[in-house]
């Protein structure tokens, strides 16, 4: 890995994960934070005894996004433009040796979803009259795009990296409704399995993944998928949960604080990514 460059894209579970791979490198050599945007959303660190660059890149759908004002309404609507890749990530491209792309959970945000400039159709839109096509779509088309924009690069020779679905531990709730996770110990195989949006996700996941391995392979690209999801959905003990902010319950114990069962704990659960993730490229020629 001496003089590469790995770059993670995706959302704040990516972001999570480069954090976890930041304190585990530390352990050998003293990183320089050598470059951060005005929101800090975009990072870089060297390893100078290595030579060695960490970049992290904020694109939580891989493609186009903005917010629009609602016409006569103080609120906002998200757009997604599935036929037009995030530029905040694909200028980039050619920089890098190493890209790992992840990502899902922000697809369920109410959208609207564009093509040509065209809307097609929406997530959770009610008072309108387009068509519901729901997020496992949007996150498809998303993500053929990245991989579609990854191909046909004609500067980037990389290695390319998918890391799969993170499932959330929230119960008695969702995240905004009172959701907690208060279990101190993993599952064990027998004692959960995975369905519903964890199942569907990670299946759009692989099947995208494999048409994208068998195109980059024609084109002499390489593609790994970085399987975490089965070995996630069995930690439900590993999340900050209340613990989101320091000190939540320092001016009343029995306070009812938002918890965090979807991000994970330094050290944590998530390193076991990053074994994964070491052990893959060793594998590998660079």
């Amino acid at each position: 890995m001496r003089g590469k460059i790995l770059a993670f894209v995706g959302d704040s579970i990516g972001r999570n994960h480069m954090q976890s791979l930041v304190c585990l490198l530390s352990q050998v050599d003293d990183p320089r934070d050598i470059y951060k945007d005005e929101t800090d959303k975009f990072r870089r660190w060297l390893f100078p005894s290595y030579n060695f660059t960490l970049a992290v890149l904020w694109s939580p759908f891989l493609v186009k996004e903005m917010t629009k004002k609602i016409e006569g309404s103080a609120s906002e609507q998200l757009h997604l433009y599935l036929d037009i890749a995030d530029k905040k990530w694909t200028s980039q491209l050619h920089e890098f040796d190493i890209v790992l792309l992840s990502g899902g959970q922000w697809f369920l945000k109410a959208a609207i979803y564009l093509e040509k400039d065209e809307v097609m159709g929406c997530h959770y839109c009610p008072g309108t009259n387009f068509t519901q096509l729901g997020f496992y779509f949007a996150y498809r088309k998303a993500l053929r795009l990245a991989f579609k924009s990854i191909n046909t690069s004609p500067d980037y020779k990389g290695l390319t990296f998918l890391r799969t679905f993170t499932p959330d531990h929230f119960e008695n709730g969702r995240w905004d409704n009172g959701g907690t996770c208060e279990r101190t110990v993993p599952y064990k195989n027998n004692e959960i399995v995975m369905e519903g949006m964890n199942t569907e996700m990670y299946k759009i996941q692989l099947e995208e993944f494999e048409k994208a391995a068998k195109d980059g392979a024609a084109r002499g690209l390489k593609f790994r998928l970085i399987d975490t999801t089965w070995a996630s959905l069995l930690r439900p003990d590993g999340h900050p949960g209340p613990y989101r902010y320091s000190h939540p319950f320092a001016k009343d114990k029995n306070a009812k604080v938002q918890n965090d069962c979807l991000h994970w704990c330094l050290p944590g659960p998530i390193d076991a990514w990053n074994e994964f993730l070491l052990e893959m490229l060793k594998r590998e020629s660079m």
